[in-house]
């Protein structure tokens, strides 16, 4: 190889490199930005990093990334208890408080879903009836869950605390969520998008 070609390679590898890690950068300010909005915002820059270059200065998109990321997350906690109170491990009144708890977060799964269908039908002119009403059931959805912790407020034990931390990053979650659609609500209409595969 000439050095002359030697050369041009190398500058290409330069500008590739620059380029990658400036979109990288950019990623990361985007959803950095966005988080700032939300209590739990080291939860929310980790499990909304992967939408930083498609949401980008979205809110709508943001606020549908943060309901699809949640409605996920509790599919999985739903899964955990179901399993648990299956087996039979907890008896007695931590027993019931499992059979409530998933019985909690089967509401807050209707109403994650019903949240996310909504954001992604919004249109302008029914806009502020549309935010309402996904508010709404944002709101249920967390306080179901707080509900299933409420059962184990007074409960010892490693299966609690293990349930306990799943539980309260589903309602960190939910929370984040709530402000992305609160923070959409207050911006208004103007910044609707297209579909966002989420």
């Amino acid at each position: 190889m000439t050095s002359v070609n030697a050369f041009s390679l190398i500058m290409v590898l330069v500008c590739v490199t620059q380029l990658v890690h400036s979109t990288s950068q950019d990623g990361d300010d985007y959803v950095r930005e966005a988080c700032n909005v939300t209590q739990y915002r080291d939860l929310c820059i980790h499990s909304l990093a992967s939408f930083s270059n498609s949401a980008k200065r979205s809110p709508h998109r943001w606020a549908r990334a943060a309901v699809s990321v949640t409605l996920s997350e509790a599919k999985r906690v739903t899964e955990y208890l179901t399993k648990m109170s299956k087996s039979g491990g907890m008896m007695g009144r931590e027993g019931m408080a499992l059979l409530d708890c998933v019985q909690c977060f089967e509401d807050t799964i209707d109403n994650l879903h019903d949240s996310l269908g909504e954001l992604r039908r919004l249109v302008t002119e029914t806009f502020d009836t549309q935010v309402n009403d996904v508010e709404t059931w944002m709101s249920a959805a967390l306080t179901d869950e707080e509900t299933c912790l409420d059962g184990f407020s007074e409960r010892k034990g490693r299966r609690v605390k293990a349930l306990r931390n799943r539980v309260l990053n589903v309602t960190y979650a939910t929370s984040n969520a709530l402000a992305f659609v609160t923070n959409l609500a207050m911006i208004g209409a103007g910044n609707l998008t297209n579909p966002l595969r989420a």
